[in-house]
This record gives C-alpha cells, sequence and structure tokens, in this order.
C-alpha cells in the first residue's frame, strides 16, 4: 500500500457563515476606505469579472459592492449588443461605460465575450476572433498608460460545481432566473470553453494587464480571497474623517406630523 504524501495540501472544510460574515464585514470597511481614497485621488480603475456560467460572478460582485455607494463602485453589465451597436468598433459600446475620475466601474462580463461565448458559440468569424486576440493586449496597454488601473479576474468553477449549481438553478425558484439561454449549451461545450479560455490567457495575459485566476469552488472563499486580493493591487490610505455630530430635532414650526397621515393608504403590517 503506497504511503500518504504529508507534504499533500488537504481540502480546507466549507466555511460556517459565521466566520465569513465575521470576514467579510472587516474587508468591506477597508472597500470603504478605498472608495475615499479612490475619490481624494481622483483614480479611475476598471476591473473585469470573467469566467465559465456558474462560477460566481455575480455573488462575488455583490459581496463587493453591497457596502460602497453605486456612485464611486459602478457596475455594468451590458445586454447582447443591438443592430447599431454591432456596426461600432467592438469595444466602442464598452468604452462609453469607462470610469471618470474617482470612480470604479466593474464589468460583469466585458469586451473578453469576444474570446469566451462569441468564439465557442460561433456568434463572430474566426477571423474576428483572432484579430480581437491579437488587438486586445495593444489596446489594453493604451489603456493603462493613458492613466486607468485595469485589473482582470478569471473566476474558476470545477466541472462537478458547475453541473451542481446548474442543477440548483433548474429546481430553485428563486435561482431560475440565473438560468439563461446561454448555460446549457456552455454545459455541453466545456471543454470548447476550456480551449477558448487557455487561448485567451496565452494572448492577453500580459505584464501591464495580467490575469488573475480565482478559484471558486468555495463561494465564501473566493469572494474573501478576490477582495482581499484587490484591496493589494490598488494601494490605498485611510484619510481622516471628521468627527460627526447629530444635531437635535428643532421644535420650531412642531405640529403632531403622524396625526397628519390619518386616512391616507398604508401597507398592511403582514410581518
Amino acid at each position: 500500500m503506497p504511503k500518504k504524501d504529508k507534504t499533500a495540501r488537504s481540502e480546507p472544510g466549507k466555511m460556517k457563515t459565521k466566520a465569513y460574515a465575521k470576514e467579510l464585514r472587516k474587508l468591506q470597511a477597508e472597500l470603504c476606505a478605498l472608495q475615499d481614497w479612490v475619490k481624494h485621488k481622483g483614480l479611475r480603475v476598471i476591473i473585469v469579472f470573467e469566467g465559465r456560467d456558474g462560477a460566481g460572478k455575480g455573488g462575488t460582485i455583490r459581496a463587493l459592492t453591497e457596502r460602497v455607494s453605486p456612485r464611486v463602485f459602478r457596475v455594468v453589465a451590458l445586454p447582447a449588443p443591438s443592430d447599431r451597436e454591432k456596426t461600432q468598433m467592438y469595444l466602442q459600446r464598452y468604452m462609453a461605460h469607462f470610469p471618470a475620475a474617482g470612480e470604479i466601474v466593474i464589468f460583469d462580463r466585458s469586451w473578453y465575450n469576444r474570446a469566451g461565448v462569441e468564439h465557442v458559440m460561433d456568434f463572430c468569424t474566426k477571423e474576428q476572433h483572432q484579430a480581437f486576440l491579437e488587438r486586445c493586449p495593444e489596446i489594453e496597454k493604451y489603456i493603462v498608460e493613458g492613466g486607468f488601473t485595469l485589473i482582470k479576474l478569471w473566476l474558476e468553477v470545477s466541472d462537478k460545481e458547475q453541473k451542481r449549481r446548474f442543477e440548483a438553478r433548474i429546481t430553485d425558484p428563486v435561482r431560475q432566473w440565473k438560468l439563461s439561454p446561454m448555460d446549457l449549451p456552455s454545459r455541453s461545450k466545456w471543454f470548447e470553453y476550456s480551449r477558448a479560455r487557455d487561448q485567451m490567457l496565452k494572448a492577453t495575459d500580459t505584464k501591464w494587464a495580467p490575469w488573475y485566476i480565482l478559484r471558486s469552488d468555495d463561494k465564501k472563499r473566493a469572494r474573501l480571497n478576490c477582495i482581499r486580493h484587490l484591496l493589494k493591487l490598488i494601494p490605498y490610505k485611510k484619510l481622516p474623517r471628521e468627527k460627526v455630530k447629530l444635531p437635535p430635532r428643532s421644535m420650531k414650526h412642531a405640529y403632531d406630523d403622524q396625526a397628519s397621515l390619518k386616512g391616507r393608504h398604508f401597507v398592511p403590517e403582514k410581518y
């Protein structure tokens, strides 16, 4: 019987919800400090989230943005291009959403659609796909040299976990809306998507705009690891805040403002 490899790294068990919530709150507090710094310095940050269907992009983005201002952290999730947009330069409709000073724009899928779903599902030609892979690094270099911070994250989910998540979407009524027309074909074309991913990484994982791969089978750990990594990639300092004192309610022009609501339509208090 072969000896057990003592150096092998064992898979960690599922993270407890209480421990996750505690760590998430600490990281979200840091995100608020980062938000102040981005506004103070007028930074322009672009974060790209890509990955297979069911990789957990939506939940990770929600954890990242739920405690910060939507005026600073903007999420962009574009639908399929219109007939007019199809005639534009490919990246044009994405660039229209790029951040101004003091903003962080998060792309829930991005121009990398061309390297993934468009290529695998034959929504673009082979020539268009190849041209994208060749030109994308040059365009991203131009973006970075223009003063933008560009961060690209690929969420990697396993075959087994993707299958489990898709089956949950089929049976759970509060998840069925997540089952898009692309989900089932993406499941059957697992290896086509793997090859497309490999081609994308080979062509566009550059020094000026590297890809960071985030394993996402464990959603809780993936979200924490993602936020922690982003905080390291964007250097920031905590800015001093002025002490705030809540003023007392003025009694000038006081009246019974609850009695004045009598006879209005109220929401039934069932709970």
